[in-house]
């Protein structure tokens, strides 16, 4: 008698994961719940984008955008209160201050702070952007 009801409770608990896993999941693919993202979009997002900056062009970043200064002489612009952060040199950019070249920069907030070009310079953007 105890091995039939053990036994019973046993196929209970296989058919109630059984059925967890089968019916459990009620998000429809394609869904808000369960959006469809290209590969394209994934690129787009992860990839840097090159600029070639003019003299005098500024490029300002929005919140969490990184720029890496590959040649040219490039100068931080900050928001007035606070720099770009220079996470290879572990230093906050004020305006004026030349950014070195093959160091990441971070730009925090989307409030104003980027770099502008003294010389023709080729930088590299991840994120969101404007060109001056």
């Amino acid at each position: 008698m105890k091995r039939v009801g053990l036994g019973f409770l046993v196929l209970l608990l296989f058919l109630s994961i059984g059925w967890i896993t089968a019916f459990g999941n009620t998000t429809i693919p394609g869904s808000t719940e369960d959006p469809v993202v290209t590969k394209s979009y994934v690129d787009s997002k992860l990839a840097y984008q090159v600029l070639q900056l003019q003299v005098g062009q500024i490029v300002i970043g929005g919140e969490g955008t990184e720029i890496i200064v590959r040649s040219g002489e490039v100068t931080a612009i900050d928001n007035g209160a606070n720099g770009i952060s220079d996470i290879t040199g572990g230093q906050d950019l004020r305006t004026g201050q030349l950014c070195k070249t093959n160091h990441l920069l971070l730009v925090p907030r989307n409030d104003g702070r980027g770099v502008k070009a003294l010389t023709e310079a080729y930088i590299m953007v991840r994120g969101s952007y404007t060109l001056n």
